[in-house]
């Protein structure tokens, strides 16, 4: 009888140490989420933050081309206005940020591409400097938007798992969504000379 429930406390024991174990490392992945989450915000702020020295400097050269400044400037308040809370991140909302900073990269290329018709802006160092690091930036955000995905899928592999997934559902761990390509992105751009 005494061996009996040695063996019954030993396996209660096991459980509740596999528990705990699996719970800690749950919460470590879900952090690990979040925090790539956070990098991926950073960098679209970074590219925020240069796109009003960006546009005042091509302005110096280009005052007339009003018309896409408005919609470098509108694109980047909207972008920057959306912000989604980690707890709260569904597809839907993935989807509408990536639209919104869709916008924001749709709206600087119209801008670089208007520098295209002033030669003596593509020589200003400032411009220059200012390209390079938007350049630099977008190379960023998809890092960002990689790592972010990689350790969503590390998470989400983990909750589905047996037997985590029972602890996982135990204490409310939700799966995460990814970033995905954008529509129709899998076509590639027509080039006409």
């Amino acid at each position: 009888m005494k061996k009996t429930w040695i063996i019954v406390i030993a396996v209660v024991a096991v459980l509740v140490i596999y528990c705990v174990s699996s719970y800690n490392s749950l919460v470590t992945q879900e952090e690990t989420v979040g925090t790539a989450w956070s990098n991926v915000e950073n960098q679209y702020q970074r590219r925020s933050d240069l796109i009003p020295n960006l546009v005042n400097t091509v302005k110096g050269y280009a005052a007339h081309e009003k018309e896409t400044f408005d919609a470098v400037v509108s694109a980047r308040a909207k972008a920057t206005q959306m912000t989604i809370d980690i707890e709260d991140l569904t597809p839907e909302k993935i989807e509408a940020y990536q639209k919104a900073q869709g916008a924001v990269g749709s709206a600087l290329s119209r801008l670089l591409a208007v520098t295209e018709n002033y030669p003596e802006l593509k020589a200003n160092e400032n411009f220059k400097e200012l390209q390079a690091q938007l350049e630099g930036t977008e190379n960023r955000i998809s890092v960002e938007r990689r790592k972010f995905n990689e350790t969503a899928r590390e998470y989400n592999t983990s909750i589905r798992r047996f037997p985590k997934n029972i602890v996982a559902s135990m204490f409310g761990f939700e799966k995460r969504p990814y970033f995905e390509a954008e529509e129709g992105s899998e076509k590639a751009p027509e080039v006409k000379f």
